[in-house]
Formats: C-alpha cells, structure tokens, sequence
C-alpha cells in the first residue's frame, strides 16, 4: 500500500518533468500540484491537510527539478504520515528562499513532531531523501524541532545546471 502510494506519486513528478526535459522548469507551477497530491494520498482523507507554499522557487534546471520535486514530495509525505496523522490534522508548509543559483528550502509542519522513539532518520523515504539531496543535488539537510510545535526540514542546495557549464 503505501509502496504503491510512493510509486504512484513518483510516476506524477516523473511524468510533469519529461515534457520538460531539456530545459529549465518552472518549479512553482511543479511544486503546488505534487504537494497537493501527496498531502491528498498521504492523508486518505482521514485528516484534514493544508500545504501552503511561500516564496518563489523560480526556474530550475531540469537534472535538479526532478530529485528536488522527489525530495519535497517525500517530506511532505513524511510530514502527513508521521506529525499530522498523530495529531489529528494541520499544515505543511513549503518556503523556498531564492537567491541566484542558491535555494534554501523549509518544509514545516504543525503536528505531533518527530518521535523520540524512531528520530527522523528512520526509514526508506528518509535514506532516499537523504541520497538525492547529498548526492543528485549536492546539498545538505537538517531535521528540527519546529519552534511552537511540530517539525522542520531545512535544505540549502546550489542549482548548477551542467549542461550550461559544459
């Protein structure tokens, strides 16, 4: 089952991306119905889930759109599965800070907060999560306790598109 949910929702990013393979995508666009989706699977209508995005994520080139649109995929997939089920419901919230080839991104959610028990390194979606943003996007990413409740992933990553360096 929720393998299922995980492949569908990579087929969706997927499938957005390679109509635009060749050059830079317009992420926001990307972002606003790939989160909605994954709130949507990732709740099954057993609790209320907003996503708000703030920010502009701007053009990003194609090689990165597709392990950055992953990446936000899963944690607001995490963010649904593990803060707000526990808490009955609430938002995620995604910030993109843009600055030239410089992202920063926050993912942030309003419910139960990380689990002592099993920490936030637990699990397949957060060893992928992990991989692509180290390696696909040569970037780094730390899990916190969100001040006022609930938790926060913060990336920072540097959009070089290899193909205009070459």
């Amino acid at each position: 089952e929720e393998a299922m949910r995980r492949v569908s929702t990579i087929a969706l990013v997927h499938e957005t991306l390679s109509q635009a393979l060749d050059e830079a995508v317009d992420f926001d666009e990307l972002v606003d119905r790939s989160l909605r989706l994954a709130a949507d699977v990732a709740s099954a209508g057993q609790v209320p889930v907003r996503t708000v995005r703030t920010g502009t994520f701007g053009m990003v080139p194609a090689e990165g759109a597709t392990a950055l649109a992953l990446v936000l995929t899963e944690l607001v997939t995490n963010a649904v599965e593990h803060g707000l089920a526990r808490s009955g419901g609430g938002t995620v919230e995604v910030i993109a800070e843009r600055s030239g080839a410089h992202l920063r991104t926050v993912v942030s959610d309003d419910g139960a907060g990380v689990d002592p028990e099993h920490g936030p390194m637990s699990g397949l979606g957060t060893q992928i999560v992990e991989t692509l943003v180290r390696h696909e996007l040569r970037g780094s990413i730390e899990w916190s306790p969100r001040p006022g409740g609930g938790t926060q992933v913060i990336l920072d990553m540097e959009l070089r598109d290899r193909r205009r360096e070459a």
